[in-house]
């Protein structure tokens, strides 16, 4: 009977352990200026652990997110710029926890690719990394897998879980009334939202990402890769002063605004009260849209809507301006149903 051996290893399949490990070692020092009170434990275990009454919690309600960042990955990938796509993962979900009243304690990430490219690799992560700390948020665990033959040469996936906390009795949105007034949050782009029909119009256009772009300084893709904006640390300042908060994502303005309505109450939005950013203007040009396609596409500049009692709206504006976000007063809350658009933004 023949002892012979072929000698095949893990990386004669794909799958390079060494370079993950590698990896994790990279990305060590990022993951430790995320840290924040509560991190019990980060990268390197089975699991991690979080003590919420490290955190100063005393009768918590944790509440969970997860998203990814959509087709805005392929231009990221064509383009090799892939830097901010990992504030884009962490946005997407502690945007989203903030709405709900709570306060992003930890994320988790999950990066999947055929081959693992440590360089763009630590970029990627990097960039989750970033986006936590701007956050307020620690980056206490992942998983990097990589699996060839799931992805074409220098693709990747990205998906983001984070778990925020609230005292009990402290979520959103609550007794939302009319004479509300509507505070949008600027937005710095198109954030991660509609690229599947972005990259359509682009391709109608005839540009390519490299091309200098018809709105901005630098490329075109470089302009449409702007990071979708952080709204945590404003959003937690003023959190006191809030009845709701929507997050203006897939579904834009129109479809966002009505999920924090309670029952009786509809919105009006004056769409004078902004104007329409340059980005904006160039999609509707290539494609001819409607404004109501636009409207419930894209967030149209206004990545974030507070819901605030008329008598605190100069605290919550202060609120959101220390932190760094352009406020538009847009409109106010009525009773009716759906939202209501007055003007025009084109």
């Amino acid at each position: 009977m023949s002892t012979q051996k072929n000698g095949i290893t893990y990386a004669d399949a794909g799958v390079d352990i060494d370079a993950g490990n590698e990896l994790v070692d990279r990305i060590k020092p990022a993951a430790k200026r995320t840290t924040r009170p509560g991190v019990m434990s980060g990268l390197g275990g089975f699991g991690a652990m979080f003590d919420l009454k490290g955190a100063g919690y005393k009768d918590p309600i944790l509440v969970a997110a997860t998203d990814g960042v959509g087709t805005k990955l392929r231009i990221a990938i064509d383009t090799g710029n892939v830097d901010g796509v990992g504030i884009d993962l962490v946005a997407m979900c502690v945007n989203d926890l903030v709405c709900q009243g709570a306060e992003p304690l930890f994320f988790l990430d999950y990066f999947a690719t055929g081959k693992l490219e440590l360089d763009q690799a630590t970029r990627i992560i990097e960039g989750i990394a970033k986006g936590c700390e701007l956050s307020g948020c620690a980056l206490i665990g992942g998983e990097t897998a990589e699996m060839p033959g799931m992805y074409p040469a220098g693709d990747f996936d990205l998906a983001g879980f984070s778990v925020g906390a609230m005292e009990r009795g402290a979520e959103l949105p609550k007794d939302v009334a009319e004479g509300d007034v509507l505070l949008g949050l600027t937005s710095s782009g198109l954030h991660s939202n509609g690229y599947s029909l972005v990259r359509k119009l682009v391709e109608h256009s005839g540009l390519a990402w490299g091309d200098d772009c018809p709105w901005a300084e630098g490329t075109l893709g470089e302009a449409l890769l702007a990071p979708t904006t952080l709204y945590v640390k404003g959003a937690v300042a003023a959190m006191d002063d809030v009845n709701a908060l929507a997050h203006i994502t897939g579904g834009g303005l129109t479809e966002n605004l009505p999920r924090v309505l309670t029952d009786g109450m509809g919105a009006d939005i004056n769409l004078d009260a902004w104007d329409l950013p340059a980005v904006f203007k160039w999609l509707t040009a290539q494609g001819g849209m409607e404004e109501a396609e636009l409207l419930k596409t894209f967030n149209c500049g206004i990545g974030m809507i507070a819901v605030v009692p008329a008598d605190k709206v100069e605290t919550a504006r202060t609120a959101f301006t220390d932190a760094g976000h352009g406020v538009v007063e847009m409109g106010h809350i009525n009773k009716g149903e759906g939202v209501c658009y007055k003007g025009s933004l084109l």
